[in-house]
Parts: C-alpha cells; structure tokens; sequence
C-alpha cells in the first residue's frame, strides 16, 4: 500500500510531499505541484493522495502515561470528591467507578477513539489489578486494544494501584494479568504505600523476570524518600541486567534534593538508560528537561487520569498536555516549546520501543526520515511552537501509513 502526502512542512520546515510504503516513509521530497500519485513511483490506482494543504506534519503522539480504565470522558461532569493522598483517592475511585452512567468498556473505548482521533497513535495504558476490581479493568482495556488494533497500538501496564502488599490476593491476580496479556509490569510508591520497598520492587522485578516485560514505577513520593525508593530501582535494574527495561512514571520530586543527587540521578539513567515519564504536573523540583535530552535519557509524555474519581483535569488531547508541559517548565524559546513536542511524540515511542530513533538533545527534530515508521499528524500552525500555543483542530492522523482519523473524527 502506497500513500502520497502533499504539501506538508515536516516540523515546520520547507513544503515537501511525503511517499509512505507499507507503513514506513519511502520519500521525502520538494513539494512539486505537478506531482501525481503515479509521479511518486506507483500505479495511480495504488497510491492514496493525503493533502496536505501546506500544514506543520509532525510525529503522532505516543501517551505513555494514561490511565484509560478510570475514565469519565464524554459524561456528564461530576463534582470532584477525592481527598488527599494516593490511598484516599484509590478509595473514592473504588467506592465510584462502577456507578457511571454507562458500562465500563463504552467509557475505555470512547476515550481512546477521542485519543486517537485527536492525534495519539501510540499508548501505554494502566489498568488497574486489585481485590475489589480484580481483572474487569484489564479485561476492559484488553478489549478496547482489540477494538481499536488496526488504529492504535496499545501497551497494557498490570498495575497494583491499590500497592502489592496491603491486601492478600493481590500478587497472584497480578500474575494472572501479565499471563492474560498485560505486556507492562506496574508497581508504585513503595515506600509510602506498601511501606516495604524491598519487598515490593522484588515482587515487581520478579514478575518482570518471570514475564519477559518491562517495569513501569508509579512514583509519587517526595524529596529524600523518592530519591530513596529510586536508588533501590537503580539497583536492582543494574543487578539483574535490566538496561532500557525500566521507566519511571511521575518522580517528579527527584530534582528536589540537591544539585549533587540531580546530576548523580541523570547519569545513572542515561547509564542504565531507565527512561522518564512526565504528566507535566505543577510541582516544584523535577529533574531538568534540558539536562536530560543532554545526558540521552529517554523521556515520554502522557496524559495521567482524564476527568476521573482522581482529577477534573485531562481531555484526551496530547496537543492541550504538551502546552502544559512547556507552560509547567517555564518554557519560552521555540526550541524548548518544540522540544515539548518532540518529549510527546518520539520520546515516547522510545520508551514504548527503546529500538526506535531517540532524542539526541532538545535540538533534534526525528520522525519524519526515510525507513521512519509512518506514524504521523498533520495540525495547521504557523510553526510548530504556534501550533503548541494555539492547539488546533484541522488535524489528519496517520497509523501504519493509513488515515485514521480527520477533523477530530475516526474514519
């Protein structure tokens, strides 16, 4: 299958026409107005012609941090009732999340296709494993993966929301996740909430032996402690070998401590190549953006809950997270504002692929080169700094090289 884009500006740049074959990038030329479908090399027949009526064309995005099993997208907007503290707010979740107005899967399947439909292509999703839920929010999120494969692709995390060790049960229901499919082991804050974190990371990386998958640490915990808890991480991803296996989601206090831990934490990462993923939350003391793309640690972006029993915020839009993302670090330089976008599209595919082409600094501008996968979105902009700014809607999103959806509608 051939695809022929036309007139687009790749990251802003000159206007190009773009041949994708078989779900990669074949060519990147000058735009030629007098390019047809059989210019680019094909039978006109075989060639579908995408215009590009001179758009940014950008990388789609990849949501490595979302959690599309809580979701209230679409319903009616309910008064925030949670309290503080992850315990509290797993409780009111708990207490809520079977009486929305429609079933479980109409909510999962509704966000991602607005996900999808807004330009995300590429997901890493939690789904909570627990003795109140058990396996009916993976088995949920299983099903949506299954609805939407030819769409999006989608990672599942076995994720132990409630901690591992606070209710009996619990391990053998995570195991029985990862076995059905789960392709992402889960753990979080094992200091605050399980209060054993030797004994939890050794449940989360003996799963992950066991399973032959990824880590992904839910870390919310602050200052020292986070540091901590990260530093028992670091060890044990050195011990058993697991370079480029393991992320840290949140740990957005790590820069917190000192200049000294900042720059030690950034080195053992980019060493054992753990990656970072931000919700770009409003907190003080997270590790330096820039110093990262520097030291080559991988960093995605995500959305976290969307309009759930955790948060009013979130609206299944990456383009909204990545102003916030620029806005939240202070950004004001295009590169910095570009950069945003860059940690929101490819950086997150390296952490859902630490194969595919990674960010070598907050400068470098990937995804749009011939053999490149045809992962793509083209959003109206100016320049893609505007673009992060204004957050348009005329948007064509392409998976594997195909249209998916346009004008923030599925096709």
């Amino acid at each position: 299958m051939n695809t022929l884009i036309r007139a687009v500006r790749p990251w802003g740049q000159a206007l190009s026409d773009i041949l994708i074959t078989d779900g990669k990038i074949a060519g990147v030329e000058p735009h030629d107005p007098a390019r047809t479908a059989g210019a680019a090399g094909a039978q006109p027949g075989d060639v579908t012609v995408v215009e590009g009526r001179g758009r940014l064309l950008v990388p789609s995005f990849s949501d490595v941090h979302v959690h599309l099993d809580s979701t209230r997208i679409g319903l009616p907007f309910r008064e925030h009732t949670g309290g503080p503290g992850v315990w509290t707010m797993m409780m009111n979740d708990r207490k809520n999340w079977r009486n929305a107005e429609v079933p479980l899967q109409e909510r999962v399947n509704n966000t991602l296709g607005r996900m999808i439909a807004r330009g995300t292509t590429r997901v890493r999703s939690y789904a909570q494993v627990d003795v109140d839920c058990r396996l009916e929010r993976f088995d949920a999120v299983m099903a949506a993966k299954e609805q939407f494969k030819d769409q999006a692709d989608v990672d599942i995390i076995a994720f132990p929301q409630a901690g591992l060790l606070l209710e009996e049960g619990t391990v053998p229901l995570m195991d029985e996740a990862l076995k059905a499919g789960a392709n992402v082991m889960g753990g979080i804050d094992p200091c605050s909430l399980d209060r054993d974190p030797a004994r939890h990371l050794d449940i989360v990386f003996g799963l992950a032996e066991k399973y032959q998958v990824p880590i992904d640490i839910h870390l919310h915990e602050p200052g020292e402690l986070g540091v901590f808890s990260t530093d028992l991480v670091i060890e044990r991803t050195r011990a058993l070998g697991m370079q480029g296996k393991v992320t840290m989601s949140h740990a957005y206090q790590l820069g917190s401590v000192s200049e000294a831990t900042t720059r030690r934490l950034i080195e053992e990462f980019a060493e054992l190549d753990i990656s970072m993923a931000s919700v770009a939350p409003s907190i003080s003391g997270q590790l330096p953006i820039p110093l990262l793309a520097e030291a080559g640690v991988r960093m995605g972006l995500g959305e976290d809950g969307q309009r759930d029993y955790w948060s009013p915020y979130g609206n299944t839009d990456m383009l909204d997270r990545t102003w916030q993302l620029a806005f939240t670090h202070g950004f004001r330089k295009d590169e910095l504002i570009e950069h945003a976008l860059a940690i929101a599209t490819v950086g997150g595919a390296s952490i859902l692929d630490p194969s595919a082409t990674r960010l070598k600094g907050t400068a470098h501008r990937p995804g749009i080169e011939v053999g490149d996968p045809a992962e793509l979105l083209l959003l109206d902009g100016e320049t893609v700094a505007s673009a992060v700014m204004d957050r348009g809607g005329d948007r064509t999103v392409i998976h594997r090289g195909k249209v998916v959806a346009d004008q923030l509608e599925l096709v």
